[in-house]
């Protein structure tokens, strides 16, 4: 079927019956490379060898999704109409009472979040994040605590941590609006499993939210099943829709109330609109996920990276594993290559900064990623998201990248100074200069210590080579995710350089020695 004949059957056929039928036969065909618009910004593109994270893109679009988001731009539609036709249709494929399209699988949690608060009543819509006299506790158990949870905490809810059952059942109370869990083994199969928690929420009430981002969905959906009231699901990861849309899916006067808390209704909510071609986009997704022929598109990731991986096993030193996926999260395998610094002499990182500078640019483990350099003698390798042929291309980078690092041997500078002590931090992000500590104890070329910041103390580890000084940090408590390295030089008692945060960009930062001033 041509291009223009898929339009004209989305635009006059229920979502249902738009879908070509041989879309489940095979794993698609690759689309026909076109000029690239990212070069007339100046931003170069990368072949994605790092999964179906949103960084670097995500997953890419299905051909017929792109076909139903333009035949739905074409025609103009009553967005809550929309919705609820959008619901039925997810609930008869899902098999659950409702769903509804989101801005993703964030949105989603807030909008579920934000659901169970309110209720959907508009006085309370409009109070957000002003939570009086509102029920503005959510519970979450200690599993799920990640960077995801920021999700909840947008609505102004207090998040109350449980470890096992006991605490759990001390949390829940008059102000519990919803129980949070984050889909793994341990809400299938832990003290705090699911069926657990829900065996003594539902007499009381209390919904729970699933996060399933990194999932496709299931008819009968498993988290419904072990008594989950919502679940939420990522689109622009594995089921390979518009990358900012999602899905939340589950009882419908939750459902309800959770849309209320989106646009296009004005308050609180506003901006986690989706247009009418996301929802169409992300509705033509989920129809197609039941439709995809999942083995062969898991033997087609398989195959990529046997090749890769029997490329490179000639290179001594190196040690290479193709790790399979347990779970339903995240169901594509990696490879993962580690080696001896003893032969090969160079970090992780050193490796992902070859492959994501050189062209074509290629994203790899962490490469440009949310996290601190890199420091470990391995690195990942997703192949879901490559293109035809461009296995090749990954494999002939990697191979040129790990022969040329061959061990010599490290030398060690003296430390030009001893930093052993408390320094005044001052450090300059985009629009803020910000005051911090760093307390030293050094040993020879080695540094550790706490360095505290606007979040708190966290403790930190590096090393001072000559006049180079590195400092490492991460905070990781109650959801936070914060990984900062410093990096610059010491002269007469005043440190100074860069600090690398991650996806929060680059600061400048300038340290003195604290002096401590008698009364």
């Amino acid at each position: 079927m041509k291009r223009r004949d898929v339009i004209k059957s989305l635009a006059i056929l229920p979502v249902s019956l738009a879908v070509p039928q041989s879309v489940s036969a095979s794993v698609p065909a690759p689309l026909a490379k076109r000029k690239s618009v990212y070069e007339a910004l100046g931003v170069k593109p990368l072949i994605n060898a790092r999964g179906t994270v949103t960084v670097v893109g995500a997953s890419k679009v299905l051909p017929e999704v792109r076909d139903a988001m333009d035949a739905a731009i074409d025609e103009f539609v009553q967005i809550d109409e929309l919705m609820d036709g959008a619901g039925k249709r997810l609930a008869d494929l899902m098999g659950t009472e409702s769903g509804c399209v989101t801005a993703g699988a964030s949105a989603a949690i807030t909008a579920a979040t934000a659901g169970c608060v309110t209720g959907g009543d508009p006085d309370k819509i409009w109070m957000i994040p002003n939570l009086s006299g509102m029920k503005d506790e959510v519970v979450i158990t200690s599993y799920s605590r990640s960077a995801y949870d920021a999700g909840c905490k947008a609505v102004g809810v207090r998040m109350i941590e449980v470890a096992d059952v006991k605490e759990l059942q001390a949390a829940l109370g008059p102000r519990t609006a919803m129980v949070y869990l984050l889909s793994g083994a341990e809400s299938e199969n832990g003290i705090l499993s699911l069926r657990t928690i829900s065996a003594i929420t539902k007499p009381l009430g209390i919904p729970i939210l699933v996060d399933a981002a990194a999932e496709g969905p299931e008819n009968p959906n498993p988290h419904i099943v072990q008594g989950a009231d919502l679940v939420a699901y990522s689109g622009g990861k594995y089921l390979r829709g518009p990358q900012c849309a999602g899905l939340l899916i589950g009882r419908k006067d939750l459902i309800m109330a959770a849309r209320m808390n989106t646009g296009p209704h004005h308050g609180f909510g506003r901006g986690f609109k989706v247009g009418r071609e996301e929802i169409v986009g992300m509705l033509t997704a989920a129809e197609i996920w039941f439709k995809r022929d999942h083995q062969a598109e898991k033997k087609l990731w398989n195959r990529r990276l046997e090749y890769m991986a029997g490329r490179l096993r000639g290179i001594p030193g190196l040690s290479i594993v193709i790790k399979q996926p347990t779970g339903r999260s995240n169901p594509s395998p990696d490879m993962v290559v580690s080696w001896d610094p003893g032969v090969i002499s160079c970090s992780g990182q050193e490796i992902e900064d070859l492959l994501w500078n050189g062209s074509p640019r290629i994203a790899i483990g962490a490469a440009g990623s949310y996290f601190q350099p890199n420091q470990k003698h391995t690195i990942l390798v997703n192949s879901s998201q490559l293109d035809h042929g461009e296995d090749k291309i990954v494999a002939d980078q990697l191979l040129a990248a790990l022969s040329k690092k061959q061990s010599k041997p490290a030398s060690v500078i003296p430390a030009a100074a001893n930093l052993s002590g408390t320094w005044d931090v001052e450090t300059k992000f985009y629009a803020a200069v910000v005051k911090q500590t760093f307390t030293i104890e050094q040993e020879n070329n080695t540094l550790k210590g706490i360095y505290t910041g606007s979040l708190g103390p966290r403790e930190f580890t590096g090393t001072i080579q000559g006049k180079d000084v590195l400092i490492r940090s991460t905070y990781g408590l109650d959801g936070a995710r914060v990984h900062s390295f410093f990096s610059g030089k010491i002269d007469n008692d005043i440190m100074e350089g860069e600090l690398s945060v991650g996806e929060y960009g680059k600061a400048t930062w300038k340290a003195t020695r604290h002096v401590f001033k008698m009364r």
